[in-house]
């Protein structure tokens, strides 16, 4: 607005608009700042003023247009929402929407992007699992001396594949999940960020920096569910262990 108009910190800028009770609202603001909130529709139509300068000059005595209410954090929406609502209506014009029907786009882009990071992160399940199997098949070609001369000492196939089974878990689970949690418990004091990561967050008025958030679900659910897909794609090389044959295992080159 202010390159629009052609004016700089210290002009003075003529306000003129309509007063709450239908007067003519004009008044002379001097330009203090000049803010950018990264949304250009934004910063072409809006101009701050002090809230006594604009209760005294637009006749507001002291009422509002609108109360806009900032939440710490989204899920605190439905029960700040149902507590204004049990208030006594002290004028039956007035309603609370929220941020999903005064920006229903801005709902859709979010479900979108959804939608679009679930299907990303089965594909880097079936990566994952993909990469497992590979593994755990090399591992026993690799090994089926070892297995063969297990086998001949009597050592069931139930209890081969079950040391086989320990392995994954071992390196999958019981070490990559603490390794995993320290990482994500750093980021999210210090946070991260990569070239080029502030000037886009910019534009969204947003932080230049990303902060996890650690909970249980966040903490388990990704793991538990890669931890499941890694067991389904050790299933086959395991099984493998039960029709194997002694000699021949302890013969493989």
């Amino acid at each position: 607005m202010a390159e629009n108009l052609k004016v700089t910190l210290g002009d003075e800028l003529v306000l003129l608009g309509s007063g709450r009770d239908g007067s003519v609202a004009a008044a002379i603001a001097t330009i203090v700042g000049i803010i950018e909130s990264g949304f250009p529709e934004v910063d072409q139509t809006l101009a701050q003023v002090p809230l006594p300068f604009f209760d005294d000059t637009f006749s507001m005595r002291g009422e509002a247009h609108k109360v806009v209410i900032r939440l710490d954090a989204l899920n605190d929406l439905a029960g700040v929402a149902a507590n204004i609502q049990t208030l006594p209506p002290h004028d039956k014009s007035l309603s609370l929407q929220s941020w999903e029907e005064l920006q229903p786009g801005l709902k859709q882009a979010i479900k979108s992007d959804m939608v679009s990071a679930w299907f990303m992160y089965a594909v880097l399940i079936v990566l994952v699992a993909l990469s497992v199997l590979n593994t755990q098949l090399m591992s026993l070609l690799e090994r089926t001396r070892e297995f063969g001369v297990m086998l001949t000492l009597e050592l069931s196939p139930g209890r081969l594949a079950c040391l086989v089974g320990m392995e994954t878990c071992l390196l999958g689970l019981v070490l990559g999940l603490p390794l995993g949690l320290v990482r994500t418990f750093y980021l999210s004091v210090h946070g991260f960020t990569y070239p080029g990561m502030e000037e886009l967050a910019a534009r969204f008025n947003l932080s230049g920096r990303m902060y996890p958030q650690i909970s249980l679900i966040s903490a388990f659910w990704g793991p538990l569910t890669v931890f499941a897909g890694v067991l389904l794609a050790a299933v086959y090389p395991t099984m493998q262990i039960f029709s194997m044959r002694p000699v021949e295992a302890m013969q493989a080159v």
